[in-house]
């Protein structure tokens, strides 16, 4: 029995704990950087297989330990592409969710503005004349000689 280590025995298991120590972290980061972890998993679990493939064809050359090591690390690989995956798919769908809410949003104000700064334009136009602005003046005239002279009778009374 020999005492060689499989390839990816500290790779795939240094992968596999990166991946799930970073998605995590990643969560608190609205699950924006998912994906470098998700990568670190695929990468992982694909050397694990490689290297539980090569343990198959030869047993004898690897040791049990290194292919239970290899193992463990396929497993820890496997959960971390389900949460990191599932964390990324989670992220995508809030963008894109609050990403047509925006747009539907700004497309609503474009289209609201551009609509009533023509109608009132249109409106102000056929509505206001020159008399109805004298008229406007002639009442705010009015308005102010009454007031002024209701403040006179009252100083006048005391």
């Amino acid at each position: 029995m020999n005492n060689n280590k499989l390839a990816a025995d500290p790779l795939a298991l240094i992968l596999g704990i990166l991946s799930l120590v970073l998605g995590i972290a990643g969560c608190c980061c609205y699950g924006l950087t998912a994906i470098i972890p998700l990568i670190l998993a695929i990468i992982g679990l694909i050397s694990a297989n490689k290297s539980l493939k090569e343990y198959r064809l030869h047993p004898e050359v690897f040791s049990t330990q290194s292919a239970n090591n290899v193992n463990s690390a396929k497993i820890i690989n496997i959960i971390g592409i389900v949460i990191n995956g599932f964390v990324f798919l989670i992220s995508l769908v809030v963008i894109v969710f609050y990403g047509t809410m925006l747009s539907s949003n700004i497309f609503d104000e474009i289209r609201y503005e551009h609509n009533t700064t023509d109608e009132y334009y249109d409106y102000e136009m056929e509505s206001e004349t020159f008399d109805d602005f004298e008229e406007d003046k002639n009442f705010e005239e009015e308005k102010d000689s009454v007031n002024i002279d209701a403040l006179l009778e009252e100083e006048l009374e005391n």
